[in-house]
């Protein structure tokens, strides 16, 4: 089984993240779970939401303690919410933020550097969809860094999920996220 953990503000579409995300692997053949975890309910609450994903059935619902990926739709949680706590080595990490892994401020973790990256997906939506909502971008970076999910299962999610012209839009961020995430793990590769 693998497990995903998201976290972000209210707002950010973190929930809609998950769903995409289960609704990918549905896509794919496997079996897929989504929930989310509120505190406060309000705009820029933090947040939580899990996917887990598998090739046989899922029984089990508790929350995500151990995720094998996370996916941080707003960087200014890392100063105050435990994000990496529990994370397994070697994870995929995928952080909303146009600063590069190595400049923002994090905590020690053994940890390859391919596998953990950033996208400025608020940037990327606001340009493209004209909303600040960086799911999107997240999904298709989440694609390519973690090959969890391919990122043609993450456009057809997308353009399930909502009106064409809204799934249009969030379809070129996935792919442009998907393109920007692709180029950074190469380059970290041959770093």
């Amino acid at each position: 089984m693998f497990e995903v953990r998201i976290h972000g503000r209210g707002g950010q579409g973190v929930v809609t993240a998950a769903e995409l995300l289960s609704i990918a692997a549905f896509l794919e053949g496997r079996h897929a779970q989504a929930f989310p975890s509120f505190g406060s309910e309000r705009t820029g609450a933090p947040v939580v939401a899990y996917c887990r994903i598998d090739d046989r059935e899922i029984r089990t619902r508790e929350p995500i303690m151990r995720p094998d990926a996370l996916i941080v739709q707003d960087a200014t949680l890392l100063g105050h919410v435990p994000v990496f706590d529990g994370l397994k080595d070697n994870g995929p990490v995928v952080i909303n933020s146009g600063t590069r892994v190595d400049n923002l401020a994090l905590p020690s973790i053994a940890h390859r550097p391919e596998q953990w990256i950033t996208v400025p997906g608020t940037e990327l939506a606001r340009k493209i969809v004209g909303r600040p909502v960086p799911n999107a971008a997240l999904l298709g970076a989440f694609a390519a860094v973690s090959g969890v999910v391919s990122l043609d299962s993450v456009v057809t999610a997308i353009r399930q999920r909502f009106t064409k012209s809204v799934a249009a839009a969030n379809a070129t961020v996935a792919r442009t996220a998907f393109d920007i995430a692709s180029t950074e793990i190469e380059e970290l590769a041959h770093a």
